[in-house]
């Protein structure tokens, strides 16, 4: 097997428009190490398990190269002529392709990728980003706050409408569709989309505040594209769409659609546990992160660690740095991470979801600052008064976490929250 080993080059120093993947790797037995990181270099560039009478020399000198080895880590450079630019479909067919098949790994996970400036210019970005957001909502001093209508399915059109209304007058920013929730019979997205609009309307003049709509567009791509143009109709700012279902190349499409019709993008992450859950195999989240940020989402599910799903605080606060700076190189995690430099690309609001309530969002304000989004669904419309209580209960524990006085403090004015912190106190859901 020496035409891997030609792949593995230890002394590599990566040149500045190179791609740097990180990897965690088990071999198969009687696979060696150099063997298995060649392997993957090879696959995942212009190698194959014969040598090859056609292999010439300016061919050879574009492959991939594993350079560096930590324990069960390599890392591998790949020459930026193996890329297209501005594909984010392509990138994953080589670097996250055959490779995850091979019978020599029993285990694989691309767990990091650095893009070179010039791959990262190829891209858009975000539109508006964490301050273009805010601008437009004209809210600077908190987090953002949505809800999404529970259940998730089966209300009505009307129902769905009203509920919304009900949260946006209690100081809910976004109403927001759950990932499942797109144009079934019983709530018809069209007129999801007027009937929303009419009751945003209402909230807006009765609240003073703006109000806006995660609303689900995610379908076949051209209908995608003709619920993203309906929104805009009716004044919404936002879409939401569920970036992994619906594919890379289909996210890149609606992104170039909001470029003229000034719409941002929530991404909703339904389905990234399929691969992104096993620490050993498969692609982390923060690479599903990464790409997200490369296509140009507005916002993105990042988790919670106090809530419902999975998360470990490591994980969940290195997402949220991914996302939300520039680059510095002196952020340190549990976790292995590359450096990226963002250049032109702004960065996205981190939303936190997921089995929250309000005695746990000052813990969350705690840990991510208030450049983020809390979105309470059974925190919000599980309030025994109801879902307007429980969106005041939600505003009154982040102006507690804001001004730094303990929930059980500012309950003891603010009946709503009272009631919250009776109910659910700092439980932590599972």
């Amino acid at each position: 097997m020496s035409q891997y080993l030609d792949f593995v080059d230890l002394n590599y120093k990566p040149a500045k428009d190179d791609l740097i993947c990180l990897f965690y790797f088990e071999p198969a037995k009687d696979i060696s190490v150099k063997e298995a990181i060649g392997r993957i270099a090879a696959e995942s560039s212009n190698g194959t398990w014969s040598e090859l009478t056609t292999l010439k020399e300016h061919i050879r000198k574009i492959r991939a190269r594993a350079f560096e080895i930590k324990g069960n880590y390599v890392k591998i450079a790949y020459p930026m002529e193996l890329f297209e630019l501005g594909s984010i479909p392509q990138l994953l067919s080589a670097v996250a392709g055959n490779i995850f098949g091979m019978k020599a790994m029993n285990n694989l996970r691309l767990f990091d990728i650095a893009f070179p400036g010039k791959y990262v210019k190829s891209f858009k970005g975000p539109q508006f980003g964490i301050e273009g957001v805010k601008k437009f909502m004209k809210i600077y001093n908190r987090p953002l706050t949505a809800t999404v209508p529970k259940p998730k399915v089966g209300m009505t059109t009307k129902e769905h409408a009203e509920v919304g209304y009900e949260a946006w007058v209690g100081g809910v920013d976004f109403l927001k569709d759950d990932e499942n929730l797109t144009n079934q019979n019983f709530n018809r997205f069209d007129a999801r989309v007027k009937l929303c609009a009419k009751m945003r309307d209402k909230a807006e003049k009765e609240t003073g505040e703006k109000k806006d709509y995660f609303i689900n567009v995610t379908a076949e791509t051209n209908e995608m594209l003709r619920r993203a143009k309906l929104a805009k109709d009716y004044d919404f700012k936002y879409i939401m769409v569920d970036i992994v279902t619906c594919g890379f190349a289909a996210l890149q499409t609606l992104r170039n659609f909001t470029q003229d019709s000034k719409q941002a993008i929530h991404a909703h992450r339904a389905m990234h546990a399929t691969f992104t859950r096993n620490p050993k195999h498969g692609v982390s989240m923060l690479v599903l992160a990464k790409l997200s940020r490369l296509l140009g989402v507005d916002n993105l599910h990042i988790g919670t660690v106090i809530g419902k799903l999975v998360g470990t605080k490591d994980e969940v606060l290195m997402l949220e740095h991914e996302i939300e700076h520039q680059s510095e190189p002196d952020f340190k995690t549990n976790q292995n991470v590359l450096c990226q430099n963002w250049y032109n690309i702004k960065p996205v609001i981190p939303v936190s979801s997921g089995g929250l309530h309000p005695g746990l969002v000052p813990q969350i304000i705690k840990m991510l600052g208030k450049d983020i989004c809390i979105q309470l669904g059974g925190g919000i419309h599980g309030n025994p008064n109801g879902t307007r209580s429980g969106a005041i209960a939600l505003r009154q524990s982040i102006d507690a976490a804001i001004k730094g006085i303990s929930l059980k403090e500012y309950s003891k004015n603010h009946k709503e929250l009272k009631v919250a912190l009776d109910k659910w106190g700092s439980e932590r859901p599972v």
